[in-house]
């Protein structure tokens, strides 16, 4: 992609976030889409090794988890997908209608905008790895109870374990709460930085809330956040 290509994705994508300024690097762009150097995780496992023991944890999930395997408003459960390898991993709350029929998270309206932010940060989806807090749809599409995220959350945290990212964002206040072991509201914690065995966890307000309130504030709040995110990962600084 060119750096008149990658400006105008920027300009547009950030016109549909509400934002009225573009990141100043570019070329993050053109970083993410070279291929990296082969580097070792801290565990050293390889990308294939990794997603062998998602798979098994996939298969563990559908056999003895004590929620999913009670729940009964699910057609099958949406384990996650993306790289193994990821740097980058986010965290959902739990699949909705669109997810549960096709088995993968984030494809509905949420899903799109979700990745036009990807998009926007110089990525793809194929390089980042999504997951939800729960693996199975709540009935109505609720939203997850601190019951159910005990149950289901652990899931998760084993899914953080094996892919190592160097970057977790949580979108909306059940992932957040779960991953982070808080009861803070969201409005407080988006926008800094914690901390999840390691790694640097940066919550921001769920894409369905931004749908709900789709304002230029709340969309300049979640892109201010994502900003924050691609300095952390090194693939250049924003400015407005």
């Amino acid at each position: 992609m060119n750096e008149r290509r990658a400006a105008q994705q920027f300009i547009e994508t950030s016109k549909l976030l509400g934002v009225d300024f573009v990141p100043v690097a570019v070329k993050a762009v053109e970083k993410a889409e070279t291929p990296k150097a082969v580097t070792k995780s801290a565990s050293g496992k390889s990308a294939g090794e990794k997603q062998a023991l998602l798979d098994a944890l996939h298969k563990r999930h559908d056999q003895e988890c004590p929620h999913c395997t009670a729940a009964s408003s699910h057609t099958q459960t949406v384990f996650g997908e993306g790289n193994p390898d990821a740097r980058l991993m986010f965290v959902g709350e739990a699949p909705g209608a669109e997810e549960d029929k096709v088995g993968r998270p984030f494809v509905g309206r949420s899903g799109q905008l979700l990745e036009k932010i990807i998009v926007a940060m110089g990525l793809s989806r194929e390089e980042v790895f999504i997951a939800n807090v729960l693996k199975s749809r709540p009935p109505n599409n609720a939203t997850p109870t601190s019951d159910e995220a005990s149950k289901c959350g652990p899931y998760l945290l084993e899914q953080i374990k094996i892919i190592e990212p160097e970057v977790i964002v949580t979108l909306g206040k059940p992932a957040a709460q779960l991953v982070l072991e808080s009861k803070e509201a969201m409005g407080r914690m988006r926008g800094h930085w914690y901390e999840y065995g390691g790694v640097p966890v940066m919550p921001t307000f769920h894409p369905a809330y931004l749908l709900r309130a789709y304002t230029p504030e709340n969309r300049a709040m979640v892109w201010s956040d994502m900003q924050l995110v691609m300095e952390r990962l090194g693939m250049g600084s924003s400015s407005g």
